[in-house]
This record gives C-alpha cells, sequence and structure tokens, in this order.
C-alpha cells in the first residue's frame, strides 16, 4: 500500500465511519478499486484506522468520558454509573464473537465486492424503517444495552453500518435521540480499544524486524482521526434534527452499484 492509498482510504475511513454509510464496506470497496491484494495487511490497516477515529470520539465526547470515569471511581450509584456499567454491557456481544472468530473476522475482508453491496442494501434498510418509528423518551435499559450491543456486533460485516445499525435499534426502542446518539458513539470505545490494544502489539513486533512498513498505517491513522472529527460532529447534528433516513438514499445507490460491479 502507498502512502497516497493509505490517505485517501484513512479519509474514507474517517468520513465514513460516524456517517450510517459503514466505514468498513467503503475501505472494502477502496481497497477492491486500488487493487490491494494483501488480505492480512488491509485487515490490520482496518484495525489501525478504526483506532485512529475512536480516538476522534475521545476528542468530541472528552468531557462525557472524563465524566463517566470520575464517577465510575466514586463507586456511587447514579444516573452517569448506571450509564457506564450498560456500555460496559453493550460490548459484551462484541468481545466474544471477536476473540471466538477473530480468523473468521479477517476472512470476511477479502475483497468481496458484492456482498458488501448487499449488506449497505441491508443498511439502506434499516435507516428507512427510522423514518416511521414514532418518536419517545425512553432511556437505555440492560435490555436495549445488550440488543445495540448485537447490533454493532453485526457491523462486522462490511457493508452494515456501525452508528446506523446501533442508533436505528435505539430508535426502535424508542430511546430519545439525543441519548441514541451519545450510546452509540461512546459504546464503541471499549471493544475498538480492546482489538487495537492487541493489534498494536503485533504491528509493533513486525515492524521491529522489519516485516512491516508502518509509514502508510501512520499516514491513514492520522488522516482517520482528522476525518473522524469532523465527521462525528456533522453526524451528531444529523441524528438531532432527525434526517438519518436520508442515507439510506446513498446506501442503496452505492450497494446496488457495488453488487453489479461485483457480478461483473
Amino acid at each position: 500500500m502507498s502512502w497516497i492509498e493509505a490517505l485517501i482510504l484513512g479519509l474514507l475511513q474517517g468520513l465514513t465511519e460516524f456517517l450510517p454509510v459503514s466505514s468498513s464496506g467503503h475501505l472494502e470497496l477502496g481497497g477492491a478499486l486500488f487493487g490491494l491484494e494483501d488480505p492480512h495487511d488491509f485487515f490490520t490497516f482496518n484495525i489501525i484506522v478504526h483506532g485512529a477515529t475512536f480516538m476522534s470520539v475521545v476528542v468530541v465526547f472528552r468531557n462525557d468520558i472524563l465524566s463517566l470515569i470520575t464517577n465510575f471511581f466514586r463507586f456511587r450509584w447514579n444516573a452517569e454509573m448506571k450509564f457506564t456499567l450498560l456500555l460496559l454491557a453493550s460490548a459484551i456481544p462484541t468481545a466474544i464473537v471477536g476473540l471466538l472468530f477473530e480468523e473468521q473476522i479477517e476472512h470476511i475482508f477479502e475483497g468481496r465486492v458484492a456482498f458488501v453491496g448487499m449488506m449497505l442494501l441491508v443498511t439502506a434498510t434499516l435507516l428507512l424503517i427510522t423514518r416511521f418509528v414514532p418518536k419517545n423518551n425512553k432511556e437505555v435499559t440492560l435490555k436495549s444495552a445488550l440488543v445495540i450491543g448485537l447490533a454493532q456486533t453485526l457491523a462486522i460485516l462490511p457493508g452494515i453500518s456501525r452508528s446506523g445499525a446501533t442508533i436505528s435499534t435505539a430508535l426502535f426502542f424508542g430511546i430519545e435521540r439525543s441519548q441514541a446518539i451519545r450510546f452509540s458513539f461512546l459504546m464503541v470505545l471499549i471493544p475498538i480499544f480492546g482489538a487495537n490494544f492487541l493489534k498494536v502489539l503485533s504491528i509493533s513486533e513486525q515492524a521491529s524486524t522489519g516485516a512491516m512498513d508502518t509509514t502508510p498505517m501512520i499516514i491513514g491513522a492520522i488522516a482517520a482521526f482528522l476525518a473522524g472529527v469532523v465527521a462525528c460532529r456533522w453526524m451528531l447534528n444529523i441524528v438531532r434534527r432527525g434526517k438519518i433516513e436520508y442515507f439510506s438514499i446513498y446506501c442503496l445507490i452505492v450497494g446496488i452499484t457495488a453488487i453489479i460491479a461485483g457480478s461483473i
């Protein structure tokens, strides 16, 4: 992977991570377009740029994160403690799948363009349905947190938008929009931190032996971080205004195009 390819893919990841259009799906399509053939290196790049967007969430939600951490270590039962425990509960499905099926997950990222297109159609359907969900002001419960966590786990499939799946699921449960997006964006921190911690250890070992060129990884990560900050703030305004369903049109067009291109 060249540095210009890493730059473009990093920007693509950062811009699409928080928009409900599937960043992993766009990375797969971008990798196929550039003809990147090594699935292991590309999967590693995927993990690293996702980790960079993890940092953009930390920047945008820094006050929320500091408040949650402070309240957690006070060991007092209050709304923030409850919210933190629900975030931890939501990570359970993803952690189980990630630990038990790591190799199978890596094989998913092998340039299956038509498959990405079909999953984008699933995302388009989820987003469109939110248009017909009545507005409610419910809070996140243990049940809804686990189901939203399952939705996040499905987003391992390239083409299923993580933010689209989790926010849509929260809205289906009648959770208030601002709380739905706050929960969706903060819940990603736990699994991505875990995945990146393990992957960075592996990359450090390979880099020390000269087995991997880390320059494209660094360029892609910086690009993803900067683009992620912009996209995260943009998405906050979109969801609050109730316009998430409009992205279904984009997913539908890209999905159909990918299916046609992958079938040729």
